[in-house]
């Protein structure tokens, strides 16, 4: 079986497993989605239910099964699901949408993000104008580049054709299921296919496929 460049949400998500499905369904590719962060968390917050979840502050509703340790710092517009791990010293910016079952580790920094449910940043990792998938985990020091040093828009690259997105800031796309290794770099606009495993150091440019074994740009083979 040939290798398969995921781009498009549908391709990349199983949209059940994030409160923010519907709000994902109405486009065609991630990207396309970021700039509508803030205003979503607001619009799913006033509606989640009293019984399951605190309003904290203004703009952010954390649930009553969630373990937020103190030292965390969590910023407007924020949800953190039920069941979900929010460690020492996290630092949540704001306007990060964080499922169910998940882990927000030691020093991890999150900025304009879906986090889907199961997925962990767990130690040293930032995370900033992404979208990670269901089962998506980072390795410790992981961390997802999000502008260009020339300030420049993105364009994703791929096999198939490049991608005009017409946005300044884009870190990651991670797919259900990716693994991405230690102190592994994403650079702008990365976009990692469903059940992809990025080696730990790795640079990482463009769109990997799916079901890819990622080590370095021309060293990458399908997974059996």
């Amino acid at each position: 079986m040939s290798q398969i460049e995921q781009v498009k949400i549908a391709e990349l998500f199983t949209l059940e497993e994030s409160l923010a499905g519907d709000y994902l369904r109405q486009f065609e590719y991630p990207w396309e989605a970021l700039s509508g962060i803030h205003d979503l968390i607001i619009e799913i917050g006033k509606q989640l239910p009293s019984d399951r979840y605190d309003q904290v502050k203004e703009d952010v509703w954390i649930a009553k099964s969630a373990s937020v340790f103190d030292s965390a710092s969590i910023g407007g517009a924020c949800i953190i699901g039920e069941n979900t791990q929010v460690r020492q010293a996290a630092f949540i910016r704001g306007d990060a949408l964080v499922g169910d079952n998940c882990v927000v580790g030691n020093s991890a920094e999150l900025k304009n993000v879906i986090i889907f449910n199961n997925c962990e940043v767990p130690h040293y990792n930032y995370v900033g104008d992404s979208i990670l998938g269901f089962h998506a985990h980072m390795g410790a020091g992981s961390i997802t580049s999000n502008i260009k040093a020339d300030r420049t828009n993105i364009v994703i690259k791929g096999q198939g054709g490049s991608y005009e997105t017409g946005r300044r800031k884009i870190g990651a796309i991670l797919g259900d299921w990716v693994e991405v290794g230690c102190n592994a770099v994403l650079n702008p606009g990365t976009i990692v296919g469903q059940h992809s495993m990025i080696y730990p150091t790795s640079c990482v440019r463009g769109i990997i496929p799916s079901d890819t074994i990622f080590k370095n740009t021309g060293e990458q083979c399908e997974k059996r």
